[in-house]
C-alpha cells in the first residue's frame, strides 16, 4: 500500500513539473504567438477597453473615445474629423488604423514602453496603461484656410514653417469623416465600402501619399542646379535656349506657351515659365547632376516619416539627354509629392537650409508629462546660400510681377512660383495647377511659412478662398500701369487662377 502511494505521489509530481514546465513554455516562449492569434479575442478586448489618447492640435483634443456598451467597450470619436482627417486618420475596430493613429499607435493605445518607468513589471503583472496623447504641430486657422481654399475640388496643400521643419498645414480634398469607420457594427462596413468605392478617393491622403508630375513648379530645383553647379553664373545673362529648342534624340522640340522666351535670361524665363530655357539648362547640367540637385530637397529619398510614411518623389538618373530635359520641366519621370515641394519652396526660403519637416512635435503620457519631443532633427544645405538668395529674388518677382500676382499679401514679403503639368501622356484634359510660395513679415529676418498647393481639377476655380463673393483680387500691383503680361507671362493659368490664391489665403492665415 505504501508502495503505491509513493508510485502515485511522484506520478503526481510529475504531472506538476510537466504543467509548471509547459506554463512557463507558453509565459516565456509562445506568448507572442497566441497573443497574435486572430482567434484571441482577449487581445482585441483589452485594446478597446480604455479610452485611447487624444491627438492634440492647439493644445486641443481633436480625437476622443465613447462608451459603446459592447464587448470592444470604447469606440473613437472625431471633432471636425473631415477637416483633420489626413492629419488623424482613423481609427477603427474593423478595418484598423490609419496616418498620426497608426504611426503613434502604441502611444495612444497604451502599450508604447515610454509610458512606463519599469516595463518589466507592467509585462509581468499584464497592467494595460492608460493611453498616452500626441502633440501635433498643426494651427488650426492654418489647416482651416488649406481645407476652405481647397473646397470641392481634388488636391492637396502642405504648409511648414521653414526653419523648424513644423508642418502648419496638411490639408487633402475630398475629404472623409473618420467617425464613420470608428465601430465595427453595420454602418461602419457600410461606410468603409462606400469611401473605398469612391472615384474621388477620399482617403487618399493626397498630401503625402500620392505624387504628381510637378511641371513647371520643379523649374524652382533646375534653376537651383544652374546656379550652383556654375553653368549660370548671372541671373540677367541672356541663355543658349532658342525657342523652340530641340534637344535631339526622341524628346521631340521644346516650346512655350508664352512669348519672349528665345534667349532669355535666368531671370526672365523663371518669371514666364519658359520651358526652353529650363530644358536647356537641365540638358547641359546633366542627368547625374540633376539628380544630386533634387536629391539634396528629398527627391529619390526612402523612409520619410512624418512620422506617418510619405510617398517617395522621384527623379531618376537613367535618361538620354532629351529625356533629362524633360525631367528638368517636371515632366518624364519626375514626380512629387505635395509634402516634397513644400519642403523646396522651405529650401529657398531659409536660405537652402532645409529642416525636416514633422507633424508631431512631442507625445506625453496621460498626465501630460513628455515622453518624446521631436524638436531636435538634423537640417542639410540643399543649395549655397547665395543661390538660395537668387531664388528668393526672382520668386519675389513672380509675385510682383508675373503669374503669382493672386498671391500677392500687401505688407508682406511673399515669393512664389506656379507650373502645371498634363494628367497623361497625351497632354488632354485640363493639367494638375500647382502654387509654391513662402512669405516673410516686412519686420522679421525668419520666414513664418512655406506653401505647396497642387489642385487636380483647377477649372472648378473660386478665385478668392478668402471672399468667394468677390472674386477679385484687390492686392495686385501697386502700379496700375503695369503691363498685363510682362516678359511673355501668359495671362491666363492655371497655376495662379487655381492654386495661387489658396497659397494666399494659407500663408496669411500663418502671418496672424
Amino acid at each position: 500500500m505504501i508502495r503505491c502511494i509513493r508510485h502515485t505521489a511522484a506520478f503526481t509530481l510529475l504531472l506538476l513539473v510537466a504543467l509548471l514546465v509547459n506554463a512557463a513554455r507558453v509565459q516565456l516562449f509562445a506568448a507572442d504567438e497566441y497573443t497574435g492569434n486572430a482567434a484571441n479575442r482577449r487581445t482585441v478586448m483589452a485594446r478597446y477597453a480604455q479610452p485611447r489618447g487624444a491627438v492634440l492640435v492647439a493644445g486641443r483634443p481633436v480625437t476622443g473615445s465613447r462608451d459603446s456598451g459592447g464587448r470592444l467597450r470604447y469606440e473613437r470619436t472625431y471633432t471636425e474629423g473631415p477637416l483633420y482627417a489626413p492629419v488623424t486618420g482613423y481609427s477603427s475596430q474593423e478595418f484598423g488604423t490609419s496616418q498620426i493613429e497608426r504611426a503613434e499607435d502604441g502611444i495612444l493605445s497604451g502599450t508604447d514602453e515610454r509610458l512606463t518607468t519599469f516595463a518589466w513589471w507592467d509585462e509581468l503583472a499584464r497592467a494595460h496603461r492608460p493611453g498616452g496623447n500626441v502633440v501635433t504641430t498643426i494651427r488650426p486657422d492654418t489647416q482651416r484656410a488649406a481645407f476652405d481654399g481647397l473646397g470641392p475640388r481634388k488636391g492637396a496643400v502642405v504648409a511648414i514653417e521653414p526653419r523648424t521643419g513644423r508642418i502648419l498645414a496638411l490639408a487633402s480634398t475630398p475629404s472623409y469623416d473618420p467617425g464613420e469607420l470608428s465601430g465595427n457594427g453595420p454602418s461602419a462596413g457600410a461606410a468603409w465600402l462606400r469611401l473605398n468605392n469612391d472615384a474621388d478617393r477620399p482617403l487618399l491622403n493626397r498630401a503625402i501619399r500620392q505624387t504628381y508630375p510637378p511641371g513647371s513648379a520643379f523649374e524652382v530645383v533646375t534653376a537651383a542646379a544652374a546656379l550652383d553647379s556654375g553653368l549660370v553664373t548671372d541671373i540677367d545673362a541672356p541663355a543658349d535656349a532658342p525657342d523652340p529648342y530641340p534637344p535631339g534624340g526622341a524628346g521631340g522640340r521644346f516650346g512655350n506657351p508664352s512669348t519672349g522666351c528665345a534667349h532669355a535670361t535666368l531671370r526672365a524665363a523663371f518669371l514666364a515659365s519658359c520651358d526652353t530655357v529650363f530644358a536647356r539648362l537641365g540638358a547641359g547640367i546633366g542627368a547625374r547632376g540633376m539628380a544630386d540637385a533634387a536629391r539634396g530637397f528629398g527627391f529619390d529619398g526612402r523612409g520619410l516619416r512624418i512620422p506617418s510614411p510619405v510617398v517617395p518623389s522621384t527623379f531618376g538618373t537613367r535618361m538620354a539627354p532629351a529625356q533629362v530635359a524633360q525631367s528638368a520641366i517636371g515632366r518624364y519621370r519626375t514626380t512629387a509629392t505635395p509634402l516634397q515641394m513644400a519642403m523646396v519652396a522651405a529650401a529657398v526660403a531659409n536660405d537652402g537650409t532645409l529642416t525636416p519637416p514633422r507633424l508631431v512635435d512631442r507625445v506625453t503620457d496621460a498626465d501630460g508629462t513628455t515622453v518624446f519631443s521631436s524638436s531636435h532633427r538634423r537640417a542639410r544645405q540643399a543649395m549655397g546660400p547665395a543661390t538660395a538668395q537668387r531664388l528668393q529674388e526672382m520668386m519675389v518677382d513672380v509675385v510682383a510681377h508675373g503669374s503669382g500676382r493672386q498671391a500677392a499679401i500687401e505688407g508682406v514679403t511673399v515669393g512664389g512660383k506656379g507650373g502645371t503639368a498634363p494628367y497623361d501622356p497625351h497632354n488632354e484634359g485640363t493639367p494638375y495647377a500647382w502654387f509654391l510660395s513662402w512669405a516673410r513679415a516686412k519686420d522679421r529676418m525668419q520666414p513664418a511659412v512655406a506653401v505647396a498647393v497642387v489642385v487636380e481639377d483647377p477649372e472648378n476655380v473660386v478665385a478668392n478662398p478668402e471672399n468667394p463673393e468677390n472674386p477679385e483680387n484687390t492686392e495686385g500691383p501697386e502700379n496700375p500701369e503695369e503691363p498685363e503680361n510682362p516678359e511673355g507671362t501668359a495671362t491666363v493659368r492655371a497655376d495662379s487662377d487655381g492654386a495661387a490664391p489658396i497659397a494666399r489665403a494659407v500663408m496669411r492665415a500663418a502671418l496672424d
